[in-house]
């Protein structure tokens, strides 16, 4: 794999098109599970896992699948990942089973998963599918977490359940300052992207007038050459 095609898969998993602030998809767990930074991690890390192996999985079987059955022949491998996750968290974390809820069966339906398997996953080999299924769950565990640091720390004065004082502000632990937080972070977050994308293209602009301007520069200097040699 080339390095460009590795920095533009990585590019597009955490920045261009992160799942959470960009594509804003998975808004349930955004939600309901940001109210503590842990929490995030251990959803995070659960999507993380699944994305990669149903991605590699379905890139694997992509020619094979029928296209009538594709999307739930999609669902049960995701299903089957989700149900190992499952099993795996109840007997080694179950506290972090216990603070996930029902959100971490709800991860089979989640539309990132889902997005990937069906617009990239079925369309590309196996090693850059793993990429965009490792990228993309790096993107949307860095948003979540990102928001449920400040919910906990305003919302209840801890950061990853170490208490840090007592000052709280209790509208950030309901479901209006999910909601709030949410916005304000995806509204944040595009501001910069854009900014950045519009300098890119300046500087884009600039460096093709500059060449234009030198090939321009060089135009008589070739043409006299040119008759010179005729």
């Amino acid at each position: 794999m080339k390095l460009q095609r590795f920095k533009e898969i990585a590019l597009d998993g955490t920045v261009r098109q992160n799942p959470t602030f960009r594509l804003v998809l998975g808004t349930c767990p955004t939600l309901a599970l940001t109210v503590a930074a842990m929490s995030c991690l251990g959803m995070g890390a659960a999507v993380t896992i699944v994305l990669i192996c149903s991605n590699v999985i379905i890139s694997l079987l992509r020619n094979i699948i029928p296209d009538k059955v594709r999307i739930p022949c999609f669902i049960v491998i995701i299903a089957t990942f989700v149900t190992l996750i499952r099993m795996l968290m109840e007997a080694f974390i179950p506290s972090l089973y216990d603070s996930l809820g029902i959100f971490l069966p709800l991860i089979v339906v989640n539309c990132i998963i889902l997005g990937r398997a069906e617009s990239f996953a079925s369309h590309n080999p196996v090693g850059e599918s793993a990429l965009d299924g490792l990228f993309m769950g790096l993107g949307f565990t860095a948003a979540i977490t990102l928001m449920g640091i400040v919910r906990e720390v305003l919302g209840s004065g801890k950061l990853f359940g170490l208490e840090l004082w007592n000052f709280k502000i209790g509208f950030f632990s309901n479901a209006a300052g999910a909601f709030l937080t949410y916005g304000l972070f995806i509204a944040i977050f595009n501001v910069c992207y854009n900014a950045v994308e519009r300098k890119l293209k300046h500087k884009a602009a600039q460096k093709a007038t500059t060449v234009a301007e030198e090939v321009s520069e060089d135009a008589p200097a070739l043409e006299a050459a040119a008759k010179e040699a005729e």
